[in-house]
């Protein structure tokens, strides 16, 4: 795993996006936002690269199908 693919919370996600939560799981729901990775039996994050990749594209963002 490389620097760019660390998972980060959703704390760090909020504050590098500058979205509401609400806003974040609407958008992930409408697949123009990464979905969270499950890391543990209660815990989840986000790719670092995925959110990297959002954030220099936001607007044409659109989730991968099959991954």
């Amino acid at each position: 795993m490389t620097n760019s693919d660390r998972i980060i919370r959703l704390n760090t996600v909020l504050a590098r996006t500058g979205l509401s939560r609400t806003t974040l799981y609407r958008k992930m729901g409408e697949g123009t936002f990464p979905r969270q990775v499950k890391i543990s039996v209660h815990g989840a994050g986000w790719r670092e690269s995925a959110i990297n990749r959002w954030i220099a594209d936001p607007v044409s963002y659109r989730e991968e199908l099959g991954v």
